[in-house]
């Protein structure tokens, strides 16, 4: 028996031993770091575990085995998934009119929205009020444009380089990056410094170390990881975990009466946008979207799999690299400008698939797009004219969104007969 397998039965003792250690370690620095008081266990966990998780991963990449069989079912998986792409295509090509029809529609009812949005309960006959009232709204209008091309276009392409419709680009951690920063902000120089009343500093700060961050985490990670986009997917979900550790452990300690002022600072919110971050947010995009025009238009190859992407001359390792950097920039930019939106992401790419059954990414993301306009601006609406600003439209995306998400979970349960 011990020939075979990982030995489980003789590493039983060791685990259970290391594990009483760590967290017997764990609560000795909780209650440490503060004494008298205590920090909870599970954010020192947390933390360290992270630290330790990531570290694990990088000496079995340089010293231990390298997950081949990870590494071969997905190879498997691309290969199924661009042969039931081919034979799918052919069909796709007699619905081309249905997708067409189906983005008409939506940029119909994107447009609807905008406009019901700019006019509903406006005063035409008072010329003040009629452009004080679209000196408000215009800016909104073209945040929540930005925030639904910035995250519906990053969903889509993030999905299409996993491989898997029911993940979001959330996992690369720039949301809990976000959080993490404001709150070290408030904790280190107070709700009353620069950084924290100033919006076009605060801009400024957290895209600078988001987009810093991600350049240097992820390009470091694919470098160390040999391309390996799974890796890169699991240490990505560990700096998640921990950004919302440390960020956890700040609150804890910091003053209540600050900590109040910087609840409004972690929802996403249309309400104060500034015009001058959403013109320099533009730009970011238009810049990334520069950079990336020949990745981007690569998309339906590389979908068919690093086999068919390369033999076709695609440099696959690079153009997944570049696309996941630019993912990142994406979201950093938008988070920046809004707050996090959770599970934004994965409503619109995922309606747009449904929609348009096609496998051509521009359409896709052009659906995507329209349809965070849709959901956006209607939300807005909503909050504005029903709940008169007392519930901010994020929680709502938040709450279908998690709804939305257990429906594709059971669908794709059943779809595979499990």
């Amino acid at each position: 028996m011990d020939k075979w397998g990982d030995r489980i039965r003789g590493t039983l003792t060791d685990t259970a031993l290391f594990g009483a250690v760590f967290v017997l370690a764990c609560d000795m620095i909780g209650r440490s770091v503060i004494a008298p008081y205590e920090l909870p266990i599970e954010l020192i966990v947390g933390i360290v575990g992270s630290i330790l998780f990531i570290a694990i991963i990088f000496y079995r990449l340089k010293y231990g085995k390298k997950f081949r069989c990870i590494q071969a079912s997905s190879d498997k998986k691309y290969e199924s998934y661009g042969s039931r792409e081919r034979e799918e295509n052919t069909v796709m090509q007699k619905n081309a009119h249905k997708t067409r029809a189906g983005l008409l529609l939506m940029a119909v009812l994107a447009l609807g929205a905008a406009a019901l949005y700019m006019l509903v309960n406006v005063d035409f006959e008072n010329e003040k009020l009629f452009a004080y009232a679209m000196r408000i709204r215009a800016p909104k209008l073209f945040a929540m444009m930005i925030t639904a091309f910035a995250i519906g276009g990053a969903s889509l392409v993030f999905q299409s380089v996993i491989n898997n419709t029911i993940v979001t680009p959330c996992l690369l951690g720039m949301n809990s990056l976000y959080m993490l920063i404001h709150t070290a902000v408030i904790f280190a120089a107070g709700s009353g410094s620069i950084l924290a009343v100033n919006a076009k500093a605060a801009f400024g700060v957290d895209l600078l170390i988001m987009g810093t961050a991600a350049t240097v985490i992820y390009s470091t990670l694919f470098r160390k990881t040999g391309h390996n986009v799974l890796y890169v997917l699991l240490i990505g979900t560990v700096l998640n975990s921990f950004f919302g550790s440390v960020q956890s452990a700040f609150t804890r300690i910091m003053d209540p009466n600050e900590y109040d002022s910087l609840l409004a600072d972690l929802v996403a919110s249309f309400a104060n946008v500034n015009s001058e971050i959403m013109l320099i947010a533009a730009l970011v995009l238009a810049l990334v979207v520069f950079a990336l025009r020949k990745e981007l238009a690569l998309l339906d190859v590389i979908t068919l799999g690093k086999d068919q992407a390369v033999n076709l001359g695609v440099d696959y390792d690079r153009c997944i690299r570049r696309l996941l950097l630019g993912v990142a920039l994406f979201i950093a930019v938008a988070t920046a400008m809004v707050g996090p939106v959770s599970f934004l992401g994965l409503i619109l790419a995922n309606l747009s698939r449904q929609l348009l059954k096609t496998y051509r990414h521009s359409q896709l993301i052009l659906g995507s797009v329209f349809f965070g306009i849709i959901i956006l601006v209607g939300g807005q609406l909503i909050v504005e004219q029903v709940f008169t600003y007392t519930v901010p439209v994020s929680v709502f995306i938040t709450f279908f969104g998690g709804i939305y998400f257990l429906y594709l979970l059971l669908t794709e349960r059943r779809r595979r007969g499990l």
